[in-house]
């Protein structure tokens, strides 16, 4: 069994740096922390530290076992800080997984109703890659997953998708861009520039499909999966982009663009993926009813 103590130790002397800054901070002396380190590559079977010089560097083993301790001594953490709570300030903790093909502001308009509800709650919000973050989801290191696809069938993850709701897409360009290519749309669509979303998105084929189909064929000048830089470049006047159509009013006043015109040919869904068939969490039941009540129109 591994030994947290050891663990612990290596932890420190990875992120001091040194053995001697961890004798420091642990105030113990070298001689134990070097002797329980190389107890634990013991258990382990692999050496997590070589010297190079003077220098203790990690090896490659102990590259990957960093993350790892690092995540289990913050839950260590958050865990000692919820128990020496008093009761009447215990938090419920919500942990929220976000896909990063999802525009921050539909996660944002999705997650505030959590800030309003009379159980003190205290959310960790993090952004990765869908599957990265449904593995998480599967050994409940989350609690809830908001992605832009429902769970894919070919994960063996156990997990329940709900739809929270999907709108169409607007356009959007600078005044400069917009008074050129704002007129007849989406025919004057024809040789824009444009700036679409990454290929990991859903959204991008059925744009492209809608231009098919629209016989128009605008000029690419660049893809990009996270929304808001996409909408940094749109500011700047390097091309026209896209935003869901629930937001059309904030990215408008937010980044002083125009808008070109919309469509409901080309949707965005956005779902809530958890373990839970039967929600229980009051974070996850605060997002799903208020996306379906207030936040989106229409939802299936």
């Amino acid at each position: 069994m591994l030994n947290y103590r050891q663990l612990h130790y290596f932890w420190v002397v990875a992120k001091t740096g040194s053995i001697v800054r961890a004798c420091d901070q642990l105030n113990l002396t070298p001689q134990t922390i070097s002797g329980q380190i190389s107890l634990l590559e013991q258990t382990l079977g692999v050496d997590l530290f070589q010297r190079v010089g003077r220098q203790l560097e990690l090896t490659e083993a102990g590259r990957l076992a960093l993350p790892y301790a690092e995540q289990m001594f913050q839950l260590g953490n958050e865990l000692e800080a919820m128990l020496r709570a008093q009761p009447d300030e215990q938090q419920i903790l919500f942990r929220v997984g976000v896909a990063d093909v999802v525009p921050k502001s539909i996660v944002y308009r999705l997650i505030a109703p959590t800030m309003e509800l009379q159980e003190p709650m205290r959310i960790s919000c993090r952004e990765d890659k869908l599957e990265r973050l449904l593995a998480d989801l599967a050994i409940q290191r989350l609690d809830l997953v908001i992605s832009d696809s429902p769970m894919p069938s070919h994960l063996d993850i156990k997990g329940y998708s709900q739809k929270l709701g999907e709108c169409g897409i607007s356009f959007f360009a600078t005044p400069e861009l917009a008074q050129r290519y704002g007129k007849d749309f989406p025919a004057s669509m024809q040789g824009a520039p444009l700036l679409i979303p990454g290929q990991e998105t859903v959204v991008r084929s059925r744009l492209m499909r809608w231009f098919a189909d629209q016989n128009v064929q605008p000029r690419i000048v660049g893809e990009f999966d996270d929304s808001a830089l996409m909408k940094a470049f749109g500011k700047s006047g390097s091309g026209i982009f896209v935003a869901p159509s629930v937001i059309a009013d904030e990215v408008q006043a937010q980044y002083g663009v125009e808008l070109l015109g919309q469509t409901d040919a080309v949707t965005e869904s956005f779902y809530a993926i958890s373990v839970e068939r039967k929600v229980k969490h009051p974070g996850i039941i605060a997002i799903t009813e208020s996306a379906r009540h207030k936040l989106f129109t229409d939802t299936v």
